[in-house]
């Protein structure tokens, strides 16, 4: 995989975007399908070459690029501060669970078993998503500190949107272990913010 803008970008907008979605669904907002799509998709890539293939098709990532643009893009906008919540929890996490070799063989074996099922449902049918959300329970979830979704109450209570959050932070988590092997980290994410705009742009300018 190369370690250049251009991969971390679109690897950090994958992660923004599963955490976009994250909160449109929390709080009964409109979801776009295609974006939805490839995120989940991206779970199941584990073998992939380079990060573009991971997303498979790059139009489904223009939500997560223009999330990029704006939250670590100087201007009179206002980065989402929520977003930015659940951005530094995730980072803390995936770093947490790359250690834990224990974990991620029995994540590995979910994501494994739900691919299975979705070649017999589709990558997003209910029954695929319940079974990333029992992955992501049963893995990421025993980490501490956990990722605290703000939203709608009644709304987070009802269990196919809760499988629905839970496998969309399962999508980031994955986006975040490819922007680490991409070369990104906390630190440097400091450094190259406005390289990281500039690669997002470029891509947006494809799509």
């Amino acid at each position: 995989m190369h370690k250049t803008d251009s991969e971390r970008a679109l690897a950090f907008a994958g992660i923004l975007q599963a955490l976009q979605l994250v909160q449109q669904t929390a709080y009964g907002k409109p979801v776009d399908p295609l974006s939805l799509q490839t995120s989940i998709h991206s779970i199941f890539q584990l073998d992939a070459e380079s990060v573009d293939k991971v997303y498979g098709n790059i139009h489904g990532l223009r939500q997560g690029l223009r999330v990029l643009t704006t939250q670590l893009h100087s201007s009179n906008k206002k980065p989402d501060l929520e977003l930015s919540r659940y951005l530094v929890t995730l980072l803390h996490l995936e770093r947490k669970l790359s250690k834990r070799s224990d974990l991620l063989d029995k994540l590995q074996s979910g994501i494994k078993t739900a691919r299975q099922q979705s070649e017999h449902f589709s990558e997003t049918h209910s029954n695929v998503l319940a079974n990333l959300a029992d992955c992501y329970s049963s893995t990421i979830s025993t980490l501490q500190p956990r990722i605290m979704v703000q939203g709608d109450t009644h709304r987070l209570c009802d269990a196919d949107t809760a499988n629905r959050v839970r496998s969309l932070l399962l999508a980031a988590i994955r986006s975040a272990v490819l922007w680490r092997q991409a070369g990104g980290s906390r630190i440097g994410l400091l450094f190259s913010r406005s390289r990281l705009v500039n690669a997002a742009e470029i891509w947006l300018g494809k799509v």
